[in-house]
C-alpha cells in the first residue's frame, strides 16, 4: 500500500517549532527544563515540532545528546505534536539518527544541508536519496540554503523517493524561492518558509504554506497569530505581527545570525524559563544587550 502521508503534510503546513536546547549549570543538557518547555508550546497550541534543528544548536550536541532531545521531545510530545527530528552530518551518521527517531516513533525528518565545502548538484541528490531510501516509512523534508540548487534536482529525487515530502526553503530571496517551488513541483510538495516568520509574508504570496520559528519557544502565540493571518490571507494582519517581532529578530540577524539562538535563550531567560548558556561557537549576549531582549519579551503577549 503507497503511503500518503497525509498527516504529515498537513504537519508542514503550520507553525514548525524549532525548540531550543536549554543547558544545566553543569552543561549537560536540563531534561526537566526541555520537557517544561515542550509542555508550553504544546499547551500554546503548536502541533510540529523539530528536535535536533539549529535553535536547538544541533551542531554543538554530541550523538549521544542529540538521540536524548529526540527521546525528550516524542515521550513529552506524545500524540499532542507530529515530530520532524533533524538529521544531518554524514550519511551513516544521518541514517542512523533517522532510523533512531523512526523506532522512537517520529512521523518525519528534516535532512540538514550537507556540512561539506564541496557539494555538487548531483551529490546533493545522492546525499539526501541515501537517507530518504533508508527511512521509506518516513516524511522526509530536505532543509535547502544552497542558492545554486536547481528545482529540477528536487524533482530528481522525489522521482526517486515519493517519502520525500516537504522542503524547508531557507534562502533569502523570495523571487528564487518562487522560481525554485515551480521548478520543482508547486504542487508536489509541502513548502515550508525556513527563514521564520520575517521571511513568511514574502515566501507564503509565493506558495509557502507553513514557516519556521524559534521565536515560539518565547511567544507561541505571536507565531500562530502570524500564521491564521497568512491562511486567511490578511497579509495587513501579517505584516502588524511582522512590525511586533521585528526588532527580536532583528537581534537574531545581525553579524551573519551570530546570536540567533542567544537572542531566544536570553529571552527566556528574561522570562524565568531557562538558563541563558549557549554552546561554543555561539556565545550569550554581553550585558548590555540583554535588557533591550527582556522589554522586547515582556511586552509580548505571552
Amino acid at each position: 500500500m503507497t503511503t500518503t502521508f497525509e498527516t504529515q503534510r498537513a504537519a508542514l503546513a503550520d507553525v514548525v517549532a524549532i525548540p531550543v536546547t536549554p543547558f544545566a549549570e553543569d552543561g549537560t543538557v536540563d531534561q526537566d527544563a526541555h520537557r517544561a518547555l515542550l509542555r508550553r508550546l504544546l499547551d500554546g497550541g503548536i502541533r510540529t515540532l523539530t528536535p535536533n534543528g539549529n535553535t536547538g544548536e544541533f551542531y554543538a550536541l554530541t550523538p549521544q545528546e542529540r538521540q536524548l532531545v529526540t527521546e525528550l521531545t516524542i515521550d513529552e510530545a506524545d500524540e499532542r505534536a507530529v515530530i520532524l527530528v533533524g538529521v544531518g552530518h554524514d550519511v551513516p551518521t544521518a541514517i542512523a539518527s533517522a532510523r533512531h527517531a523512526r523506532e522512537r516513533g517520529a512521523r518525519m525528518v528534516m535532512v540538514h544541508q550537507p556540512v561539506h565545502p564541496y557539494v555538487s548538484q548531483a551529490g546533493w541528490v545522492d546525499y539526501h536519496r541515501a537517507i530518504a531510501e533508508a527511512v521509506p516509512e518516513l516524511g522526509v523534508v530536505p532543509y535547502i540554503r544552497n542558492a545554486q540548487l536547481l528545482g529540477a534536482r528536487l524533482a530528481e529525487l522525489a522521482d526517486s523517493c515519493p517519502n520525500v515530502i516537504g522542503v524547508k526553503y531557507a534562502v533569502p530571496d523570495a523571487a528564487r524561492f518562487a522560481a525554485f517551488a515551480r521548478d520543482a513541483g508547486l504542487d508536489r510538495f509541502v513548502w515550508v518558509a525556513g527563514l521564520a516568520e520575517p521571511y513568511a509574508p514574502s515566501y507564503f504570496s509565493a506558495g509557502a504554506t507553513g514557516f519556521t520559528s524559534g521565536l515560539v519557544n518565547v511567544a507561541p502565540s505571536v507565531s500562530l497569530n502570524m500564521i491564521e493571518a497568512l491562511r486567511s490571507g490578511d497579509y495587513p494582519a501579517a505584516m502588524k505581527v511582522w512590525e511586533q517581532i521585528r526588532r527580536f529578530e532583528e537581534l537574531r540577524a545581525a553579524n551573519g545570525s551570530a546570536n540567533n539562538v542567544t537572542v531566544v535563550k536570553e529571552a527566556l531567560a528574561s522570562l524565568g524559563l531557562c538558563r541563558r548558556e549557549v554552546r561554543p561557537p555561539s556565545r550569550e549576549l554581553p550585558e548590555a544587550e540583554r535588557a533591550e531582549v527582556a522589554s522586547i519579551a515582556a511586552g509580548w503577549s505571552i
